[in-house]
């Protein structure tokens, strides 16, 4: 399902197969509209990476946190083309010090960054 002019739901489907729950898609839907507002101010293609929504079984497998925001697909792993994690997330820093993307977490890692719509601030 189109999310967004850029983002498909599937982009968010857990890496094991399994699609987003419905009861999640309005949070599915709030990270994609967050990251086309990144997409649209970059002008670049950003990627999912590795996961959107995870199930709890998968969560365990890739050793995610107990209480991952993957579980509930608040949360998306990314890319873009042409920035390095860091880059792309002072990037993301500062759509949320404008008000253009919501708080939440943003975790820099080698080949990705952690984006969370949380609503509070978190950094790692």
């Amino acid at each position: 399902m189109q999310l967004t002019k850029n983002f498909k739901s599937e982009e968010f489907d857990c890496k094991d197969g399994t699609a987003v729950p419905i009861k999640y898609m309005n949070n599915c839907k709030e990270v994609a509209e967050n990251l086309q507002v990144l997409r649209d101010y970059l002008g670049v293609l950003v990627t999912i990476t590795g996961s959107g929504y995870r199930t709890p079984t998968h969560n365990a497998k890739v050793k995610g946190a107990k209480n991952s925001q993957h579980l509930t697909c608040s949360a998306a792993d990314i890319n873009a083309k042409g920035y390095t994690p860091k880059l792309l997330a002072v990037k993301i820093e500062t759509l949320i010090k404008e008000g253009k993307m919501k708080q939440g977490g943003l975790g820099i890692y080698p080949n990705f960054v952690h984006y969370d719509i949380r609503g509070t601030k978190a950094r790692w």
